[in-house]
């Protein structure tokens, strides 16, 4: 069965009305005055306060053009058309104004099916906020996907270039949880810092054929953490699940002012008034924030800007002990004993002590400074001793956490089987990074980092450095290392030892210094990967994952096989690498049961359905590696025609017409045979099988290319080909937890300056000149 995946793209502005209701005044507008605003919640003078239940605080001002906001992103338009009026950024519905975030209404993508999975009804929404001072918050905002059989993507491609998604999976109605968005029924995703504009595309795995008794509509929208509630199987049932979620759950915008403190101060247009301090936020697009000096309240933007607290006046605002004096300075307070007293005056400190004698308070006073003084001593003795102690016992805390004594245990019950393997010290390999240093940096990816080291037989290593560990897994990481150890394939990357004494486990490997194949293929200007080669590196790498199938002591399926992990040594020899998604499999067990995880493009459509990991889904993934050497097209390129986009189908499809060779590499054209391209394509047609079980086993690939390398060469050179030069820049997305990879999505037609919120059904429109000032 292939995946058909229907995109619908979307592009979502999520908001939430989040109303702050004044209590005490039912007036639409209100005019600031110093007597009955205090605080942030105040306007320009002269200015009207609230339009309907929002208060409208400098910066920002009501009335477009009316000189009330510090600019033109920040003037609201108060609508008289309804009542009570509404406010307006733009054509953005206000919500709510805080003094470091913009609250608006939301959107909400969905789309509806019939009971024979046709779609019936369907809404879009895209959001664009252009030059604007506002960007979408990545603390308080996910991306949210309601549903039982549905896939959705978001993408943003300015201020951030970021591809994420979301899967919503779910069988049956008494399997979903209320309150959990874990991926049954409800999946939700972080967005990056920055973010200025986004789209999503909701799709469909089943049309909801199979769950449209409890589940017939699918939602997507980007909303406030804090403010949605999934109900579970109730919200599938709601038919007005996507009006209460756009009433309830509103988008959260994060604004600045201003370009940034230095550049404002130099031309003396900084925003921050009096008593205020001014800091720049590290959103990628500059700007600032102004809040008060400690000890001053007020609006930090409007003149004549902080003003003094009065701690005196309120016991609870300062802590002078009751027989002190408290006398109030600008932005702080002093206590002062009063007559009779003696001390500092303060409750947390030693307070106000009657007066008995003079006397008795020297001598007391002179014994507790030589006590303090000799207690110092002792304490800085002790502590040096206890600091040196302490960072041994945290070490063989670390080892023995990290299953420092399973692994002993495991070394000694192999019976010399790990005798090349090594259990490393911190200082060892501290020593051989050269502290970790930035320049020995290999290289970086979803589970840590790489550095280059040399350690004391002087051999160069590769350390990976892992991010984090489950505690839970100590055992299974144990058992795995053992396993790995005694891999001994001349075309697998070996692995020499590990390191148990820091927080997170070391893993040290042999260090091969030729680069990546996916390099060598898409990057490279060398003209040393002719056919011969690429013929014997599909050999080594498909006789390295046979060992690794059946002839390891424990089989091992690799799970994350593609051109980026095959590594060429000196002599352009092929090494596997990178097993941090490798499974282990009982020797009773054909397949076993993982959360899907691999790299778009490579990835087994069988494995990504069921769940159900297999041997062959190495086969399927070595199958587009050697569609890959053939063709010098990458997995993935969504720049390339649609019906070119993804290599596996379309390398599927060329055979199918008879258009193979036209699709080759011509350099592969010219030095292949006719009778090896034809069988090495024959080759890959059956390991993309879409049906595990008809693909042949790893065993069976490599004695195939092993016997094709031994053919004599007859170079055939196809008159017709030409050199294709593909430039394509790599965006893919990792599933799950792997982040080295990326899916692109092609970029929304609506893609131009100012903040833009709309449906496709409705007509879009641009509320902001992209040229506006800030």
């Amino acid at each position: 069965m292939s995946l058909n995946l229907f995109l619908c793209l979307s592009w979502l502005l999520s908001a939430q009305a989040a109303l702050e209701t004044n209590t005490t005044s039912t007036n639409t507008t209100a005019t600031a005055t110093n007597t009955t605003t205090s605080g942030f919640m105040v306007s320009k003078p002269g200015c009207p306060l609230k339009c309907g239940n929002l208060t409208v605080p400098y910066p920002f001002g009501i009335g477009v053009g009316s000189g009330c906001s510090i600019g033109s992103w920040f003037e609201i338009n108060c609508s008289t058309a309804s009542n009570p009026p509404k406010p307006l950024l733009g054509s953005l519905e206000v919500f709510d104004i805080s003094d470091t975030q913009v609250r608006i209404k939301n959107t909400v993508a969905s789309n509806c099916y019939n009971q024979s999975g046709a779609l019936i009804h369907q809404n879009t929404a895209w959001t664009k906020l252009g030059d604007s001072p506002y960007t979408f918050s990545d603390t308080a905002n996910k991306f949210t996907v309601i549903g039982c059989d549905d896939f959705a993507l978001i993408l943003g491609s300015e201020g951030r270039n970021f591809t994420s998604g979301c899967v919503s999976l779910c069988s049956r109605s008494v399997d979903v949880l209320d309150g959990y968005c874990t991926g049954i029924g409800c999946c939700q995703t972080s967005i990056p810092k920055g973010l200025k504009m986004y789209f999503a595309s909701l799709s469909s795995l089943g049309n909801h054929s199979k769950v449209w008794g409890f589940d017939p509509c699918s939602y997507a929208f980007l909303g406030a953490e804090d403010s949605f509630k999934f109900n579970g199987v109730s919200d599938f049932l709601d038919p007005n699940f996507r009006n209460r979620t756009m009433d309830s759950v509103p988008v959260v915008l994060d604004w600045v002012v201003g370009q940034s403190c230095s550049e404002d101060q130099k031309l003396n247009t900084l925003a921050c008034q009096q008593n205020s301090y001014c800091a720049d936020l590290d959103s990628g697009f500059g700007g600032y924030l102004c809040s008060c000096n400690k000890g001053y309240e007020g609006n930090p933007y409007l003149s004549p800007g902080c003003q003094d607290i009065n701690e005196c006046i309120n016991c609870d605002s300062n802590n002078c002990d009751v027989n002190a004096i408290c006398i109030n300075t600008p932005g702080s307070f002093n206590c002062t004993c009063a007559h009779g007293y003696y001390g500092d005056g303060r409750r947390d400190g030693h307070g106000c002590i009657k007066q008995v004698s003079q006397f008795p308070v020297i001598k007391l006073s002179l014994g507790l400074s030589f006590g303090f003084l000799s207690l110092l001593i002792a304490v800085t003795l002790l502590y040096f001793s206890i600091k040196r102690r302490q960072h041994i016992k945290l070490r063989e805390k670390f080892f023995q956490q990290n299953g420092g004594l399973l692994m002993k245990q495991q070394i000694s019950s192999n019976e010399g089987g790990l005798e090349s393997s090594k259990i490393f010290t911190a200082e060892e390999l501290k020593k051989a990074t050269n502290n970790y240093a930035e320049d020995r940096i290999l290289g970086r990816g979803g589970y840590g980092v790489v550095y280059k080291g040399i350690v004391p037989n002087q051999r160069i290593v590769a350390i990976k450095k892992s991010r984090i560990m489950d505690e839970t897994q100590i055992e299974q990481f144990i058992n795995e290392v053992v396993i790995l150890t005694q891999v001994n394939h001349r075309n697998v990357v070996k692995l020499l030892g590990c390191c148990l004494e820091t927080e997170v486990p070391l893993l040290v490997y042999e260090y091969v210094s030729n680069g990546t194949l996916f390099h060598h293929i898409h990057k490279s200007a060398l003209s040393w990967l002719s056919w011969d080669h690429r013929l014997r590196i599909a050999a080594e790498t498909a006789g390295s994952l046979a060992y690794l199938h059946s002839a390891a002591s424990k089989p091992i399926i690799h799970r994350d096989v593609k051109s980026a992990n095959i590594l060429l040594d000196d002599n352009y020899t092929a090494k596997i690498s990178d097993f941090g998604a490798s499974r282990l499999v009982p020797l009773d067990q054909t397949q076993v049961t993982t959360l899907v995880q691999g790299t778009l493009g490579y990835l087994d459509p069988e494995y990504f359905h069921t769940s159900q990991l297999t041997e062959k889904s190495d086969v399927y993934s070595f199958g587009v590696v050697l569609a890959e050497l053939m063709t010098g097209k990458k997995p993935l390129c969504p720049e390339r025609p649609q019906e070119e986009r993804n290599l596996a189908t379309y390398f599927i499809l060329s055979m199918k017409e008879n258009r193979l060779f036209q699709i080759l590499e011509p350099r592969v054209v010219r030095e292949g045979t006719l009778d090896q391209l034809q069988t090495v394509a024959e080759l890959v047609k059956r390991c993309l099988k879409l049906i595990s079980e008809e693909r042949p086993t790893m065993k069976e690939v490599a004695m195939q290319l092993e016997g094709l390398r031994k053919f004599t060469k007859h170079p055939w050179v196809h008159q017709q080909g030409q050199e294709e030069s593909v430039s394509c820049q790599e965006e893919s997305v990792s599933l799950m937890s792997e982040t080295s990879d990326l899916y692109t999505v092609p970029l929304s037609p609506y893609n131009t300056g100012g903040i833009v919120s709309g449906q496709y059904s409705l007509d879009s429109q641009t509320i902001f000149p992209a040229n506006s000032p800030r």
